[in-house]
């Protein structure tokens, strides 16, 4: 089951990690490899939604978000996407910026570097109101209680998360402005780049959320249409003496979920993406290394669908959004202050490996209960509460 599930993975990792050995040695071997597990560790939760979803689809839609929409996740927001934000932010074209990358990678380096303020703020900004509307939205389950629950209770303030991202923006623009003019600067120079390229990011969440919610309530629409019909074809079959049966969504249904399965996949791929410049400026380490975490998505969408394992590991989504939260800070610190790779890499990994950690726990402490007679709860977690699937943007 797992080599059948995850067979295409395990290929295109050992490809990868192969051709990063081969062109650049051991450093691009290790950065490919940093931003594959990142990649998979930020695309955990992406995959329980989409599985979450696509189980409501009939057998043909499960096909065609599981080729077609790959190939779209893969090489549309993983590959085109990173060289289209080189090309945006140093006002190259995106053939010139791969053209550039391979004849001069000092002169592309360069150019990334001068365009990594606005690449940050960007990034930065639209990874923080992921994490601040996750951790502003009350939940069942708590990973670290004592922080989360006051911080729910706060977020049911109008738009506080983004508030508090903008007074994040305007403390990042300023202690710009002042180091640049502490150098012989205006207070215009970087700071202006910063503060617009950090509200795009904000309002670039704020469309795609847009967009993730239009395609949720026409879903929800559809399906209350389509259970309405299964319903009128049950009764009809019980009066005629057959059996009924279940069918996925298909049709105006189906397409509108696979629809709203893109643009939610296309938002968690940002992270991934943005993530990736926290890490290295280099296109084609990026692409092996979003590529094939991309991958994993895809194998783990197919076995979360046939095992149905959506809550095995509770904790998992906290940890993932904490790693996101983690990222969009050392971005924005990454203006003013350089920050090492090997930090910006591991801090994510590490968060992840923790809630990781405190999943199993509390899987054991759950069945030592169960064992003991004793009420099922959450056990070795830091908080308790029920496992509920992970939500998306």
């Amino acid at each position: 089951m797992i080599l059948k599930t995850f067979g295409w993975s395990f290929g295109v990792t050992a490809i990868g990690l192969a051709a990063a050995f081969y062109f650049w040695g051991w450093e691009g071997f290790a950065v490919v490899a940093i931003l594959s597990v990142l990649e998979i560790s930020l695309s955990f939760d992406n995959a329980v939604v989409n599985a979450g979803v696509l189980k409501k689809m009939n057998a043909f839609w499960q096909r065609i978000f599981l080729t077609i929409g790959i190939l779209i996740a893969v090489f549309g927001m993983r590959l085109v996407f990173p060289v289209a934000i080189v090309s945006v932010t140093a006002g190259i074209g995106p053939i010139d910026a791969v053209q550039l990358a391979l004849d001069n990678p000092d002169q592309y380096q360069e150019m990334v570097t001068d365009a990594h303020p606005s690449i940050a703020a960007f990034g930065g900004m639209f990874l923080l109101m992921i994490f601040l509307n996750f951790i502003f939205e009350e939940r069942d389950v708590h990973w670290l209680g004592r922080l989360e629950r006051p911080l729910a209770k706060l977020g049911r303030i109008d738009s506080f998360a983004v508030g508090v991202a903008l007074a994040a923006l305007l403390l990042t623009a300023s202690t710009v402005a002042t180091h640049a003019y502490q150098h012989g600067g205006t207070y215009s120079d970087e700071s202006s780049t910063v503060l617009l390229a950090g509200l795009a990011g904000v309002l670039t969440y704020l469309v795609v959320g847009g967009l993730s919610g239009f395609f949720e309530n026409k879903l929800e629409e559809d399906e209350e249409r389509e259970e309405a019909k299964a319903e009128a074809r049950a009764e009809e079959a019980k009066a005629a003496g057959q059996q009924p049966t279940m069918v996925g969504l298909a049709g105006r249904a189906a397409f509108f979920l696979f629809l709203y399965l893109e643009v939610l996949d296309a938002s968690f791929s940002f992270d991934g993406v943005i993530g990736a410049f926290a890490i290295t400026n280099h296109i084609f380490w990026m692409a092996l290394g979003l590529g094939i975490g991309a991958m994993y998505v895809r194998s783990l969408t197919i076995y979360l669908v046939r095992e149905g394992t959506l809550d095995e590991y509770r904790y998992l989504e906290h940890g993932a959004h904490y790693a996101i939260g983690a990222l969009a800070t050392m971005l924005l610190v990454s203006i003013r202050w350089h920050l090492p790779e090997v930090v910006t890499g591991g801090v994510g990994v590490a968060l992840i490996g923790l809630s990781f950690w405190s999943s199993l726990r509390a899987n054991r402490a759950d069945a030592a209960t169960r064992r003991g007679g004793g009420d099922d709860g959450d056990g070795g977690g830091v908080d308790s509460g029920k496992s509920a699937i992970p939500s998306g943007v």
